[in-house]
């Protein structure tokens, strides 16, 4: 099948009217440029000056000049957050993500398509086997992803490293090696050396794809059963994720999947916690005790599993009105009225807080969960605890998650 085939074959790819492309410059992204803008799709280009590296800015300016020429709009998007701590390269992918994703909304477009390749699925599937991934850490990266409220298509999965580059050279096209590329202080590029040894034992990367493909198939049918579960034993009150006593006895992996889920929605976070500490928390769940982990408090009551937000957690937790609090709180004010010029914050209601609010129990939440909800303040007056029977006209709603959507396993 013709190249330029099984590119379109991806999934969501013939759907989307309105394609953004991630092109860095390196031969992936810009075989997936040229793919795209000959199959006619209509399509906007960005590349992320990370500002890394002094070549950077000109490399960005040469992806222009080949988007000029193939009728591509492209734009250039800089980030300066690295503060020189932390995992750099962690810390750089989050940030291409989130201007990537902002960027892609301002531009209307419905999805945003990387350049992931066959080889990044066998060296991913290496990298996690060496930590001792599970299911889920070695199945093949998905083809079709939400993340940071925009969908991203990675239609090159099926195709390997060195085809696309041969098809680059047959179009007479060039594309940047980055240095880091071969750089040994990189895990991948260990990984990608070790790969050479491997393939001797027939270990190639189309085979390591295969194996992690086959993964993905189990990762789903195990999704289609937490999403039964999920279903019948999962309910959401007011932010906190509400689990049937009977969730306890489900096979220990769905279990696992269950829980996870829910602690990454409610702790508004990219992933959910680790296996080990995880397992942890279960075991000490089965004895009736309660939990913390992951931001969150894990507590046996009489009406089940309560997973809710921990007030310790959130407390230093400060939004604008306007502004999406603890990453899934969208406050708004009586009659839609702006007051976002009057000095107003979104916090946690906190101890302080609740006793400025004499009918809490009557919402029904325990207090736990009402300490770590979200109240309006000016200064150190609070204005307004809608969970807490004091709303004064707010409402506070807790917004599906983007990264993790614990509630589209209930919308079944």
């Amino acid at each position: 099948m013709p190249l330029r085939e099984r590119f379109l074959r991806g999934p969501g790819l013939r759907e989307t009217r309105a394609l953004g492309l991630a092109v860095s410059g390196g031969g992936d992204s810009m075989a997936l440029l040229h793919l795209a803008a000959e199959t006619g799709i209509a399509t906007r280009a960005v590349t992320v000056d990370h500002g890394l590296r002094p070549e950077a800015a000109d490399e960005a300016r040469a992806v222009a000049r080949v988007c000029a020429g193939l009728g591509v709009p492209h734009d250039i998007l800089r980030w300066e957050g690295w503060d020189g701590r932390g995992n750099l390269m962690d810390q750089a992918r989050r940030a291409r993500l989130r201007l990537i994703a902002d960027w892609a909304r301002a531009a209307g477009l419905e999805a945003v398509a990387l350049g992931h390749t066959r080889d990044d699925v066998a060296e991913t599937f290496l990298m996690r086997l060496a930590r001792g991934a599970g299911v889920d850490g070695l199945a093949a990266m998905q083809a079709v992803r939400r993340a940071e409220g925009m969908v991203w298509l990675r239609p090159l999965l099926g195709i390997g490293r060195e085809e696309l580059r041969a098809d680059l050279r047959r179009r007479g096209a060039s594309w940047i090696e980055d240095p880091s590329n071969d750089n040994p202080a990189f895990e991948r590029v260990r990984v990608r050396q070790a790969m050479e040894s491997l393939a001797d034992l027939g270990l190639r990367p189309e085979r390591l794809a295969d194996v992690a493909s086959h993964l993905a198939e189990v990762r789903d049918a195990l999704d289609l059963q937490l999403r039964e579960a999920a279903g019948r034993l999962a309910q959401v009150d007011r932010g906190d994720v509400v689990l049937a006593s009977a969730a306890l006895e489900l096979p220990p992996e769905i279990l696992r999947r269950l829980l996870r889920a829910a602690l990454q929605w409610v702790a508004s976070a990219e992933y959910g916690p680790r296996g080990p500490a995880l397992g942890q928390a279960i075991r000490r769940l089965s004895e009736g005790t309660t939990v913390t982990l992951h931001g969150c408090r894990l507590a046996p009551r009489r009406e089940g599993l309560r997973i809710g937000r921990e007030w310790q957690a959130v407390r230093s937790v400060v939004a604008a009105v306007g502004e999406r609090w603890d990453g899934r709180w969208d406050l708004q004010a009586p009659g839609g009225a702006d007051f976002s010029a009057d000095g107003l914050e979104i916090r946690a209601l906190g101890p302080e807080g609740l006793t400025r609010c004499p009918d809490w129990r009557a919402s029904g939440l325990p207090r736990p969960s009402l300490l770590a909800a979200p109240s309006v303040w000016h200064g150190d007056a609070l204005v307004a605890a809608p969970l807490a029977g004091l709303s004064n006209g707010w409402t506070a709603v807790a917004d599906p998650l983007q990264n993790g959507d614990f509630l589209s396993l209930l919308s079944h």
